[in-house]
């Protein structure tokens, strides 16, 4: 399935694409791809944030012969009795930031889930009101850099065209942001697909692409290192059959 132009549908039939899409996004993830002791939740709200999809590390409970001690504990995370297994990215690496600078520039930031679970990453789809004016487009990114900066691991879905307020798209917004470097995004592949590894330094892995494009899987990193691969090819076709027929028509029209 091709990435569709959203700019044929008004802001309210894509609000309903996007929920479609993040609850898919969760559901597949809960279904095998993540280890034993994750779990994703779609639309969760965590220190005042509310991300599209959470995925969460259960904390070890001596109450939960699952998660109490007895070893498991101390096992490694990709051991998973063999639902999940954490791998390298199949994607290179775009950039990476120098640490002591981009720790200059942030604020601190609590951020806790209702569950007590660990928060470990993050998803979002990029909505057309977090590029509406400069305020929305600076409240996501500051709240992007704030969830590195607390080792939250983050994918981005973009499916929006660059605006005047992100030109060159909203990896570039970001990056700016946590690095003071410029990132310049091919013209003829204007949206984004982006995963950041929270790790001693911060790397960014882009996929650009453009309407008509298939979509790839991209990586969620769960560790420094370790990630498990999002199927967005998969979830986003999910998404659109689940859409009224008249709007699907309108998106798919040649």
């Amino acid at each position: 399935m091709p990435m569709h132009d959203w700019s044929r549908v008004h802001a309210g039939i894509f609000h309903h694409f996007h929920h479609s899409w993040i609850e898919e996004i969760a559901r597949v993830l809960n279904r095998g791809i993540l280890p034993f002791d994750h779990d994703a939740l779609a639309e969760q709200f965590v220190g005042g944030f509310g991300p599209d999809v959470l995925t969460l590390k259960g904390l070890p409970s001596t109450d939960d012969p699952e998660r109490g001690d007895g070893g498991l504990s101390s096992r490694r995370i990709d051991e998973t009795d063999g639902t999940a297994v954490l791998t390298v990215p199949d994607i290179e690496v775009t950039a990476e930031t120098e640490m002591p600078y981009y720790r200059r520039k942030q604020k601190s930031v609590s951020v806790r889930h209702v569950t007590d679970d660990r928060v470990v990453a993050v998803i979002e789809v990029v909505s057309l009101a977090n590029k509406a004016n400069r305020a929305g487009l600076e409240a996501f990114v500051e709240k992007t850099a704030q969830l590195l900066e607390q080792g939250i691991h983050l994918l981005i879905l973009d499916p929006h065209p660059p605006t005047r307020r992100d030109p060159q798209g909203i990896h570039g917004a970001i990056w700016e942001w946590i690095s003071g470097d410029e990132y310049l995004a091919p013209a003829e592949k204007p949206l984004t697909l982006v995963a950041y590894e929270a790790a001693l330094v911060t790397r960014a892995y882009v996929a650009p692409l453009a309407v008509g494009d298939a979509l790839r899987d991209m990586p969620v990193f769960l560790r420094p290192s370790g990630q498990v691969p999002v199927p967005l090819e998969a979830t986003y076709q999910a998404a659109i059959d689940a859409m009224p027929r008249r709007w699907r028509t309108v998106l798919e029209r040649s």
